[in-house]
């Protein structure tokens, strides 16, 4: 099967795998999962995730969800910037996700990060997704 947005199907996967009350989900493995799971799990939404890799199949991350008086910590994760539609935003016309509560990923020259670091770096970049 061909997959067009891959990065819009592990967010699908998180949002179902949460609705569920599931502690882990799997999807496939590629660097920029890998980066925007890694900002996910420096911000505190997930536990942390890791390659599975079994003889004969594609690589993959199981990723652990992180839940907090069994409600899910991520309430919502939303992508923002698609294949049809790219939406880029320089530092200084990025707003706060729901008034500083939650996050913006962004792909910047100097690699993916949270809009909190953006902000640190004073770089802008795609949005990715929103977190919250």
């Amino acid at each position: 099967m061909s997959m067009n947005d891959p990065l819009s199907d592990m967010i699908a996967r998180i949002k179902n795998a949460a609705a569920r009350k599931r502690s882990t989900v799997l999807t496939p493995a590629s660097k920029l999962r890998e980066r925007v799971l890694q900002v996910l799990q420096d911000e505190g939404y997930i536990r942390g995730f890791s390659l599975v890799q079994n003889p004969g199949e594609f690589p993959q991350f199981s990723i652990e969800l992180k839940y907090f008086d069994d409600q899910p910590v991520i309430a919502e994760i939303s992508r923002v910037s698609k294949p049809g539609r790219r939406v880029y935003s320089s530092i200084k016309d990025l707003k706060p996700v729901k008034n500083g509560l939650g996050i913006s990923i962004l792909s910047t020259p100097k690699g993916v990060m949270s809009d909190n670091a953006a902000r640190d770096a004073n770089v802008g970049g795609e949005v990715l997704c929103r977190v919250y």
